[in-house]
């Protein structure tokens, strides 16, 4: 893993504040803290803070001028990308069609491992493996690898891949969807995924894996989704469901207004890293 900031102390410098510029404290327009100044409040080197205000700028979310000082030129989007986890199969296509996404790789492997096992492929069929990053406004917020029985990809194209949503092809190819499983967990980001998402190597992000099965019980999707969570979020309804304060069951938003909102765009951070306190 390359050492992109030099130490520990630049990294912990540059977290905070990209967390304080993300999630609003520091708006559009303001100006930093000098570098003496900075260094004072964390206890750092001047060249510390240079290291961290240099990557900042790097991302794009400040703006340095020797005369003019420092000055954030982020600016978040009015609402943010995210996905109602008890409407999936229904938010799938919506946000393909919403999205821009380029296709990485388009082959044909064994079925092995887990992936075969979650879709209760025998080890003599082949997969069509697919990988794919997903953005919005032209920045990238999922890292997609899926695997598809060659029995279902073998009625589509790579170019058609390329431009209309997975689900959408699936279907087309006389799949009648039943139902999917998925687990949410937090990873960190590997060398492939994090240069796809403009992120460095060991970033944190969201994992998703999900298996869409057909009517029949049989497997026809394996899904291994990775999101910037500082671009993505999941958000689900809930509703009282029983007489205990603890008894809670989801709901799915109904009409074009909740379409909207779970399909909605911007940059606003859900997770926040560590931060470093100021030195007293």
């Amino acid at each position: 893993m390359r050492d992109w900031l030099g130490e520990a102390k630049a990294k912990q410098v540059y977290l905070v504040l990209r967390d304080r510029i993300l999630s609003g404290a520091v708006g559009f327009g303001a100006r930093l803290s000098t570098e003496n100044e900075l260094a004072a409040l964390y206890g750092v080197s001047r060249v510390t803070v240079r290291r961290a205000l240099g990557e900042l700028e790097r991302e794009r979310l400040i703006e340095r001028r020797r005369s003019a000082g420092t000055r954030v030129i982020y600016r978040p989007s009015p609402a943010p990308m995210t996905a109602d986890i008890s409407g999936v199969l229904a938010n799938l296509a919506e946000m393909g069609r919403r999205t821009a996404v380029k296709l990485l790789s388009f082959d044909y492997v064994p079925a092995e491992g887990a992936v075969a096992e979650a879709l209760g492929a025998p080890a003599n069929q082949l997969l069509q493996r697919s990988v794919r990053v997903r953005s919005v406004d032209g920045l990238p917020f999922s890292y997609l690898t899926t695997h598809v029985p060659e029995a279902v990809s073998v009625t589509f194209s790579e170019q058609e891949l390329a431009t209309r949503p997975l689900l959408d092809l699936i279907e087309r190819a006389g799949v009648k969807v039943g139902h999917a499983r998925q687990r949410i967990s937090a990873v960190l980001a590997g060398p492939d995924a994090a240069a796809a998402l403009d992120l460095h190597t060991g970033s944190p992000l969201i994992e998703l894996v999900r298996v869409v099965f057909d009517r029949d019980g049989r497997g026809v999707e394996h899904l291994h989704a990775l999101y910037r969570p500082d671009r993505y979020a999941f958000e689900i309804d809930l509703v009282r469901s029983g007489a205990a304060s603890s008894s809670w069951s989801p709901v799915m938003r109904q009409g074009r207004d909740a379409q909207n909102k779970t399909t909605t765009k911007s940059l606003r951070t859900k997770a926040k890293p560590a931060g470093l306190r100021p030195s007293r």
